[in-house]
Parts: structure tokens; C-alpha cells; sequence
């Protein structure tokens, strides 16, 4: 019998996994859903089976905010074995040539269209250099592929093949707030018995995976933006700085509980000054209907 509290964090929370190499992302979520017990599950940035690393599995409702996650930035560390020797110097060279914009075509193997696009690659940092392998770190924007820029500097070097791939970080979540599955399973065994506190460190709320900037309710537009009505100006309790018209935020109540992700259509600056109006219109809702009291 576990608390009130945790089967409220277990409705809707991300786990942050430490994937092994060998399953797939999909296998892991699974696994996931049946140690913790909750209906659903999903992941967010599919990892190859042979790739291990951060994996955001979301679970029941927060589900629906993994799109959220997938546009996050990654950083990875990768063994890259080359065919022919080379210097420190022409392994520096060939990462600065593939630093900034670059243009790659997804493999065979993934799920989404085999169309060139441009993705952003922030550093290529060497870690240890040896005339026939490499290790390195790279920080990328959503959907770069490393098994595709491996490819990428062979046709410069005469050859190059990724050895090993790990994922260290997704967006503001890094490998060392990742958890092996048997540490989840030890967990939810302790946490039946009375013991919570591990479980309820590993299971994240929204708002902190997401990392958005906030937008709190007052108790009386609760119920009304989670019926999927726009936040006006009297139903705005507080909101962080720097949010531009567009942005993804959350939508918090006074208390910091979680309502879902809604677009700004107010800048913090309007939002202050602004008596009227819509300041928010929710984009994905969580919370259930009649928590809070209907104030119309």
C-alpha cells in the first residue's frame, strides 16, 4: 500500500533511466510501466539498442508532454575507431569542420523521412585522441544523428566506424539523475513496505523535466483552464520573467501543482501590465477535471 502522494506522482511523472546497451527505448519504457505498475508509458528520444545513456520515460499522463522533451539539445560521448592513423591535429580539424550547421541525411534505420536537413552541432570537444580512435563529447540539437557525422568524417579520413555511443544529457537532465531499472525495482519494493522516499526522489514532476518557464493560476481559473478555456488577465496569479508571445510554459496552481503546458500570448512584460485579455491558451492539460471548484 503505498501514500496518497506517491499514487498522485505515479499518475503523471518521468523517470529518468540509465539505458543499458542491448534493449531498445521501447523495451525499457515497458519495463518500466510493469516494475512501477502505472497503465502507461512512453520515452522520449529514441536510443539505438546497442546505444545506452539518459532515457526520459514518461508515465500515465505525462505521456502526453513527451513531445515537449524531444526538442531538447543532447550531448553524447562517443569511441570512434578510424581505418587509416591520425594526428591530434587532423582529428581537431575534421571536429571543427563539422561544427555549427550541418547537413545530414537520417540512416535507413529510423523512423522518420530519409530527406537531408540542417542540424545545429554546438562542440565536438576531443576527451583522448590515439592514432586510430577517438573519444570525444558532442553537444547537438534535437535529431542529430552520431552514427550518421561518424559516417561523415570517414569521408574525410579514409574510414571511420562509432565503437561506442552514450547519451549524457538531455537538455537539463544528465546521466547522473539517470537510475538503473533495478534500482526503480528496489524502489517500488520498498516503497510497498512503507519506505517511499528513493521512489519518490526518482520520479520527476513535469514541470521540473520540462524545464519551462512558469505561469502560476489563481484557485479560480483552475477548473476553467483545465475545461481547455484560455487563461485571462484576473486569473493570473504570478508568471516567471523573460517569457516571449509563442513560448511553451507551465501552468502551475498556487500550491505548485502541475495543470499542463499552455502558449504565452502575452509577453512577462504585457502580462504585468495587462488587466484584460488572454494571457495563456492551454496547449496539453493533465490535471483532472474537479480538483478545484468551478468559479462560472
Amino acid at each position: 500500500m503505498v501514500s496518497d502522494e506517491l499514487t498522485e506522482r505515479l499518475r503523471c511523472s518521468f523517470v529518468i533511466i540509465d539505458k543499458p546497451r542491448g534493449p531498445s527505448s521501447h523495451e525499457v519504457a515497458a519495463w518500466a510501466r510493469k516494475i512501477l505498475g502505472v497503465p502507461k508509458s512512453g520515452h522520449s528520444g529514441t536510443l539505438d539498442p546497442n546505444v545506452s545513456g539518459v532515457l526520459l520515460v514518461g508515465l500515465g499522463k505525462a505521456t502526453k508532454l513527451l513531445p515537449f522533451l524531444a526538442t531538447k539539445d543532447k550531448k553524447y560521448v562517443c569511441v570512434m575507431g578510424t581505418k587509416l592513423p591520425q594526428t591530434d591535429e587532423q582529428y581537431r580539424a575534421m571536429f571543427a569542420k563539422f561544427t555549427g550547421t550541418i547537413t545530414q541525411t537520417p540512416p535507413k534505420e529510423s523512423a522518420v523521412a530519409k530527406k537531408p536537413r540542417k542540424r545545429k552541432v554546438y562542440y565536438i570537444k576531443p576527451i583522448q585522441m590515439r592514432p586510430t580512435q577517438a573519444l570525444f563529447e558532442v553537444h547537438c540539437e534535437a535529431g542529430t544523428y552520431i552514427r550518421v557525422l561518424v559516417s561523415d568524417f570517414g569521408s574525410i579520413c579514409g574510414g571511420a566506424e562509432m565503437l561506442e555511443l552514450r547519451r549524457i544529457a538531455v537538455g537539463n537532465v544528465y546521466e547522473s539523475s539517470a537510475h538503473k531499472l533495478q534500482e526503480i525495482s528496489d524502489a517500488i519494493w520498498a516503497a510497498r513496505r512503507g519506505e517511499e522516499s528513493a521512489l519518490m526522489r526518482y520520479l520527476i514532476p513535469p514541470q521540473e523535466a520540462l524545464s519551462l518557464r512558469k505561469v502560476v493560476l489563481h484557485d479560480s481559473a483552475v477548473e476553467a483552464v483545465c475545461a481547455g478555456a484560455p487563461l485571462y488577465a484576473p486569473g493570473l496569479s504570478s508568471f516567471d520573467g523573460k517569457i516571449l508571445r509563442g513560448d511553451f510554459v507551465s501552468l502551475l496552481t498556487e500550491k505548485g501543482e502541475f495543470i499542463g503546458v499552455g502558449v504565452a500570448r502575452l509577453t512577462s512584460k504585457e502580462m504585468g501590465a495587462h488587466k484584460q485579455g488572454v494571457v495563456c491558451t492551454p496547449e496539453t492539460i493533465v490535471m483532472e477535471r474537479g480538483k478545484y471548484q468551478k468559479s462560472w
